[in-house]
């Protein structure tokens, strides 16, 4: 499972830093290391909505309020 989480100044003002945070290390928590791959890219064309991250190249938008749910149904309950 792939997730990318765009770094591009928008969403970087907007907390994709916190974001890429939160993911690696609910990642790490959860012994996901070898099942999914956390990349960063730059602008992914979106900046209207939050911080952009694609999931198996599904767009999502995100806050680090809603990171934890996110990663809870998304990834988490996909991978188990």
């Amino acid at each position: 499972m792939k997730c990318t989480i765009c770094i591009g100044s928008s969403c970087h003002l907007k907390g994709s830093r916190q974001i890429v945070e939160q993911l690696q290390y609910l990642v790490k928590e959860n012994h996901l290391e070898d099942k999914v791959e956390l990349g960063g890219t730059f602008c992914m064309g979106n900046c209207v909505n939050g911080v952009n991250v694609t999931l198996d190249d599904k767009l999502y938008s995100l806050s680090p309020e809603t990171t934890k749910d996110f990663f809870d149904k998304e990834i988490l309950a996909k991978v188990q």
